[in-house]
Parts: C-alpha cells; structure tokens; sequence
C-alpha cells in the first residue's frame, strides 16, 4: 500500500495545537461559515446511516462532538456512543454539551463518552462498533491510510464506515467562486473571530485542497477493506458523505 506524504504540514503535534487553540470558537465558526447547512449535513449521514440494535457507534476525530451527540441523540439515547479526538480542549467541550443530555430524565439512557484517542492508533479491539463515523476529521489525520485501517479494524462485520468531509464542486462556476471564498474570505473571517497561531483558517483550504474527494477517497476506502462504498455530494459538492461496509469474515 503507498502511503501519501502531505504537503500541508499534518503533524500530530501541529494539528493538536491547532485544534486546542481554536476550541473555544470552533462551534461558532463551523456555523458561521457552512451557514448553519452544517445541521443538514450531519442529518443526511444518519439518514443514511441508521443506527440498529445495541452496538456501539464510535465517532473519531470527534471535536466538539456534533456527530457523536446527533447519533446518540437519534437513538433517543439508548445506544452507546464513543466519541475519540486527541485534542483535549475539544473533548472538554464535548463533555460539556453532553452533560445536560445525560442528566435528563431518560429512562435507562446509554452513556454517551468522550475519550482521548488517536485515529491512527485506536484502544478498541476487532469488531466492536456497528457504525465508525468521522466528519471533517479523516484530512487532519497524519496517515490517513492508516486511520482508515483502524476505523475499519474496529467495524464490526457488516457494520458501516461513514465519512463526512469536505469536497470541490464539479460545476466549474461553483468552484471557481468556492475556491476564492476558501482563499481568501474564510481564511481573515477565521482568523478574526478565532485568532491562534497555527494560522488555522489559512490551513483548512490548503488540506481541503490536496485531500482525495469522490471516487479517489472511495478507492482508499475499498484499500482497507470497506466494500459497497458510495457516496453523495452535499450542498454543490462543497461536501461529501461516503459510506462503506464492512464485509463478514471470510469461513
């Protein structure tokens, strides 16, 4: 398997910092900039993503935890859910919003639970989770080949692999006026309203740009294992959700 070597600097380090500096404004400007379509995009993937059963979900790179709580909450809260992110300020904001949900009066609730956790190197054994969701996460990974790997390796068989991440439009007029909004708008909005050092806004149109999209990330999808893998642009192709499944052992 070739592993790709980034040149937007993806370091474990650089991108923890990142992520911590930004924290306290991340849910705001995630709003602000998707223009609050953001809710419909997370919708669209448990719509396609239904959660069945009592198996686990776990959501990686979770941030603040939107997806890992619109999971749980689509369950009314009778499944468990596992969100996992390395960066720590995040997850205390995750904790954070989960907590009223969890102290409300749900008859024999399943915990939602916030962990610290590296996609490329996940605490799960084989097979425990029915559905392994990331959104807007897979580009941070360092090797994201690998993070592949292991939110497959934790799938349980004929479990799902959802991916919700960011794409380029393919009318040409949509990208092209998509492509200098994400240059130069979004970068001076981030900045202002989320000052950080590691010039965060600037870095979100640089990896968006190199990351793999359509049917590129669908092959490195079925390069770890995942089969059946779809998936549909969202808003104009400024998103996209893949889903693949996980196949049963082979007797």
């Amino acid at each position: 398997m070739t592993v790709s070597v980034p040149s937007v600097d993806k370091s474990e380090n650089r991108i923890r910092q990142m992520f911590g500096e930004i924290s306290g404004r991340y849910d705001l400007m995630n709003h602000l900039l998707s223009g609050g379509v953001d809710y419909y995009w997370r919708w669209f993937t448990i719509r396609k993503c239904p959660v069945q059963g009592k198996t686990p979900v776990l959501d990686v790179c979770t941030g603040t935890g939107d997806l890992a709580i619109a999971f749980w909450n689509s369950t009314k809260r009778q499944v468990p859910v596992i969100g996992a992110d390395f960066t720590h300020e995040m997850l205390t904001i995750a904790r954070k919003k989960a907590h009223p949900r969890q102290t409300s009066q749900v008859v024999d609730a399943a915990p939602i639970t916030f962990i610290e956790a590296d996609t490329q190197t996940l605490p799960f054994s084989d097979d425990q989770f029915q559905i392994v969701s990331v959104a807007f996460g897979l580009r941070n990974v360092t090797r994201m080949e690998l993070g592949l790997s292991e939110m497959t390796r934790v799938c349980q068989p004929s479990g799902k692999v959802a991916i919700l991440e960011f794409s380029m439009p393919g009318n040409p007029v949509i990208r092209s006026l998509y492509g200098w909004y994400f240059r130069n708008i979004l970068p001076r909005i981030g900045q202002l309203l989320a000052r950080n050092r590691q010039a965060a806004y600037d870095y979100l149109p640089s990896s968006v740009a190199e990351f793999p999209y359509g049917e590129a990330l669908a092959g490195h999808m079925r390069n770890a294992g995942l089969t059946n893998v779809k998936f549909w642009p969202l808003t104009f192709g400024i998103a996209t959700l893949y889903v693949g499944e996980k196949p049963l052992a082979q007797a």
